[in-house]
């Protein structure tokens, strides 16, 4: 199995066997062309240009595991990171799992302690770390509910979304029982993860998405139709994030990152992306006679500003049933 995570990672053996002395290699970290990812291990300060947070944390974990003197097995958000699945912030820290108390790990290294199955351990390019099942049943006990539910609406659509609109129910069920009776290895969140993932939906496409699911929410908006198709011109599909059906409404999350990956995909220009969202928005509002509501980033940092987002546009949570 791969992540698709490729910057090379240089030991200080490597460098010297490629002809750099100590002062050659200094000179380098002292310019910024050379970046220390750990002691003794070192990587081109090109190749970390624009890296998410998910790639910053593998290649974190792979430095580890260079050093390491015992086989590092990585859990939770690392191993959430190693799975690619999305992380909303990055603690600056690895998280591993061991059957043992090791006083005197790093400062950035977190052992969680538990047991692991046969079934638990997996192998990414090289990397051993949790399974996919276990890594999201320890990060929805772990983690904030908003970390925890992005993850785990990210892991039940790697197991059971088709694009561009097929969610195979059964296999996303299949995949919740299991995470669930994951939760079992220990007390600690039992509780807070199983509410995570019978709350997880893996229609949600980004964290952007799944954390706007929990502001709604909390805001009492029953739970919303999630990846809604509409009948376009010509035969096309236009899909819709949000289907706040009591209040008659659509909505829609606009990260930048959906912006950039629509222009990639289609060779468009940004100019040329936001005029085709807005004649398909026109589309929708005209046919169906929803109103059509923008949110972004900055409208769900808590569940208020989404709530006077919606406001402005008449959109309010009815009674839920």
């Amino acid at each position: 199995m791969s992540n698709g995570f490729v910057v090379p990672l240089r030991r200080r053996r490597d460098l010297e066997d490629l002809g750099w002395d100590s002062r050659q290699i200094a000179r380098a970290l002292k310019a910024g062309h050379l970046i220390a990812v750990r002691r003794g291990v070192f990587a081109r300060a090109s190749e970390l240009r624009d890296l998410k947070i998910e790639e910053q944390v593998v290649l974190r974990a792979r430095s580890y595991g260079a050093v390491a003197t015992s086989r590092p097995i990585f859990a939770g958000r690392t191993a959430a990171a190693l799975h690619r699945l999305p992380l909303v912030v990055d603690d600056g820290r690895l998280h591993v799992c061991s059957s043992e108390n090791r006083p005197g790990s790093a400062s950035d290294v977190v052992r969680h302690r538990g047991d692991l199955g046969a079934d638990d351990i997996t192998e990414i390019d090289g990397i051993a770390c949790t399974s996919l099942v276990r890594t999201v049943a320890d990060v929805a006990r772990w983690e904030s509910r908003e970390s925890a539910v992005s993850v785990a609406d990210a892991g039940l659509r790697a197991m059971a979304w088709t694009p561009p609109g097929t969610y195979d129910l059964v296999k996303a069920e299949m995949f919740r029982e299991s995470a669930i009776d994951a939760l079992d290895v220990s007390p600690r969140g039992r509780s807070r993860g199983r509410r995570v993932l019978e709350f997880a939906d893996g229609r949600a496409q980004r964290p952007g998405e799944s954390i706007s699911r929990i502001r709604l929410d909390e805001l009492g908006f029953a739970s919303p139709s999630l990846q809604v198709a509409v009948d376009g011109p010509r035969g096309k599909t236009y899909w819709l994030d949000f289907g706040l059906d009591q209040a008659n409404a659509w909505g829609e999350f606009d990260g930048k990152v959906k912006y950039r990956e629509l222009a990639d995909a289609s060779e468009r220009s940004s100019r040329e992306i936001v005029e085709a969202e807005k004649r398909r928005e026109d589309w929708i509002r005209g046919t169906t006679g929803r109103t059509v509501v923008r949110w972004g980033w900055e409208h769900i940092g808590d569940a208020a500003a989404l709530g006077r987002r919606l406001a402005a546009f008449g959109v309010r949570p009815g009674p839920r049933s």
